[in-house]
């Protein structure tokens, strides 16, 4: 007598399983995407806001904007200021990226950015959530003195040049320029700030002394143009989220001014 096949036995009435790793991907990417936009929510309002109010308040009478260099140390201000308020969103955020690449016992399992926070201060103290916030700072100064001045400069030269107004395609091109002068600026400090902030106690004692201790291991071990390692694909991120960043800013600054200062 021929054998009935079972339901669910490889037959077509078998339901399709969701692997647990694709769960695990899921939820761990929703994880790390609750720190990326609390980070981005304190760090980028803060440093693009302080800019563009410092920028518009040292704009001579006639519309003469600032130098390169004034612009340069209004980019480092705000830089610095937007880390110093984002740096507890940055080490929840590295500390959840890496989680994954911990061995089972090692992984602190923060089921989200305000779980990460809670946990951190109960089981760390309130000082380690501006753990690196020093290089974390540095590394601001560089890229928002490179991105927001090389951004501001270029805009400048490109509307000087005539061929040019100013309209998305000259916020695109100045904002592309800015994005590859802040690329070859940061990755150095963003190599120390992320070491840094992920490293571990080695028999009691730090990974790292601090950020200059970083550079001299990283040279030394893994050579000098190590530290520009994976260039390209870090260009292809921050190429773009330059864009996005200042082609959303000019438009709201431009819908700001007609709505609120027309009058």
């Amino acid at each position: 007598m021929a054998a009935t096949a079972s339901p669910g036995a490889g037959g077509m009435d078998a339901k399709p399983r969701t692997s647990p790793k694709s769960v695990k991907f899921l939820f761990g990417g929703l994880a790390g995407l609750s720190a990326g936009l609390l980070r981005q929510a304190t760090y980028t309002t803060t440093r693009l806001g302080i800019y563009t109010v410092l920028f518009e308040r040292l704009t001579g009478a006639d519309g003469t904007p600032p130098g390169f260099l004034l612009k340069a140390l209004i980019g480092m201000t705000a830089g610095a200021t937007g880390a110093f308020v984002g740096t507890p969103a940055e080490v929840a955020l590295i500390r959840m990226t890496a989680d994954g690449r911990l061995p089972p016992d090692q992984r602190r399992g923060y089921k989200n950015v305000f779980n990460a926070l809670i946990r951190i201060v109960r089981e760390e103290g309130v000082p380690t959530l501006w753990r690196g916030c020093i290089p974390t700072m540095a590394r601001a100064v560089v890229v928002n003195a490179a991105q927001l001045a090389s951004y501001s400069q270029s805009k400048q030269f490109l509307l000087d040049s005539g061929y040019f107004s100013d309209n998305i395609l000259c916020h695109f091109c100045a904002s592309m320029i800015s994005g590859l002068v802040t690329t070859a600026a940061s990755m150095p400090v963003d190599i120390v700030k992320t070491r840094i902030q992920n490293m571990r106690m080695i028999d009691g004692k730090p990974e790292y002394k601090n950020g200059l201790d970083v550079l001299v291991k990283v040279v030394r071990y893994e050579g000098f143009f190590s530290l520009w390692k994976g260039f390209t694909p870090y260009y292809a991120r921050l190429g773009p989220h330059t864009v996005l960043t200042f082609i959303f800013l000019e438009q709201m600054n431009k819908a700001y001014k007609r709505l609120f200062l027309s009058g």
